[in-house]
C-alpha cells in the first residue's frame, strides 16, 4: 500500500504544519525557510507510512482492515504486527490501566503509533543533518537541541495553562546536547476519552504530563496514570525513570521530585513547543518515590 502524505505547509496550513492521525503535526528546525519545509516534508512521510498502517481515521488502512475482519493480524505488516507487540508489553507493564483494545474489542494502536511516528520523524531529521529540531503532535513532543545558538531562544518544551492559552503552565529548556520527550494527556481539551479501570470511575486528574528519555515511554504513561489514578501514578514513578506533573481534578498539582528538571513554572511561550496543560496553576506537593 502507498503511503497517502496529508495536508501539509502550502495546503493552507502554516509553515511547518500538516495534518495527520486526526491531529496536527508541528515541525520546527533552524536555518532557512527552504530547510524547514524539507524537515516537514521528511517527517510527513514519516507518518504518511504509519497512517497507511496503523490509521483508524483511514478505512483503507492494514488496521482499519483487521478491525473490519478482512485482514487477519497474523497477515498485516511486520509494522503493524509489532506496534501491536509493543502496546501489548506495555499493557503488561501498567497492569491494563494503558491497553491497545477499545471498549468494543477493537484494536486502537494509536497509543503507539502517533510517538513512533514523531521518533521515526526525528530520526529523519537527524539523518538529514539538521542540528536541533522539535516534534510536537497533539500533546506529544519531542525535542533535540545539539547545539546552542546564542542569538536564538532556547529550544524548549512548554506545558500550556489552560485558564491563560497564552501563558505556560510549566516550561522545560534543553541546554545542548540534549534529547526529551513530553507527552501531555488528559480530559479538559478532548473530554473523558480516557478509559479508566474497571470500577474506578472517573480519573481523579484531569491532566498528566509526563517527561522521559523516549516518547513512547512518555506517552504510554501519561495515558495509564491517567487510566490508572493515584495508584498507577505511585507505582509507575517509582519503577520508571520519569518525571511527572499531574493537574488534579480538584484544581492542585501533584509532582514527581524531578519535576520540574532544569525547567520553571510560567513564563511566555517563545521558543517552545508545546505539550499541552489543562488547569491553571497551584501549589505543588510531591508524589511517587517520596518516603
Amino acid at each position: 500500500m502507498e503511503p497517502r502524505t496529508g495536508r501539509v505547509s502550502g495546503d493552507g496550513l502554516p509553515p511547518g504544519v500538516f495534518e495527520a492521525m486526526g491531529t496536527v503535526v508541528s515541525i520546527r528546525v533552524g536555518g532557512t525557510g527552504e530547510h524547514a519545509d524539507a524537515a516537514t516534508a521528511a517527517a510527513s512521510a514519516v507518518f504518511a507510512r504509519w497512517e497507511a498502517h496503523c490509521s483508524l481515521f483511514d478505512p483503507d488502512s492494514e488496521l482499519s482492515r483487521v478491525g473490519r475482519g478482512e485482514l487477519a493480524l497474523v497477515d498485516a505488516s511486520a509494522d503493524v504486527r509489532d506496534a501491536y507487540a509493543l502496546a501489548l508489553h506495555w499493557r503488561d507493564a501498567t497492569d491494563g490501566a494503558f491497553t491497545p483494545h477499545r471498549g468494543d474489542g477493537l484494536i486502537d494502536l494509536n497509543g503507539v503509533v502517533k510517538a513512533l511516528a514523531v521518533e521515526e520523524a526525528g530520526e529523519a531529521l537527524d539523518r538529514a543533518g539538521f542540528r536541533g529540531w522539535a516534534i510536537g503532535a497533539g500533546g506529544d513532543v519531542l525535542v533535540a537541541q545539539t547545539h546552542g545558538d546564542p542569538a536564538g531562544p532556547p529550544m524548549g518544551i512548554g506545558i500550556v495553562d489552560p485558564a491563560d492559552r497564552s501563558a505556560l503552565l510549566a516550561r522545560i529548556d534543553l541546554d545542548p546536547p540534549r534529547r526529551r520527550a513530553v507527552a501531555t494527556s488528559g480530559s479538559a481539551e478532548r473530554g473523558d476519552h480516557i478509559c479508566t479501570l474497571p470500577g474506578a470511575g472517573p480519573s481523579p486528574f484531569l491532566q498528566v504530563s509526563v517527561a522521559a528519555a523516549d516518547l513512547v515511554t512518555a506517552d504510554v504513561l501519561a495515558t495509564a496514570i491517567v487510566a490508572g489514578g493515584r495508584t498507577s501514578l505511585d507505582d509507575l514513578a517509582d519503577r520508571h525513570d520519569i518525571d511527572v506533573l499531574v493537574v488534579a481534578r480538584g484544581g492542585g498539582l501533584l509532582a514527581t521530585p524531578g519535576w520540574p528538571r532544569g525547567a520553571h513554572a510560567g513564563g511566555d511561550r517563545s521558543g517552545a513547543t508545546v505539550a499541552g496543560g489543562q488547569h491553571p496553576q497551584s501549589a505543588a506537593s510531591s508524589v511517587g518515590s517520596v518516603s
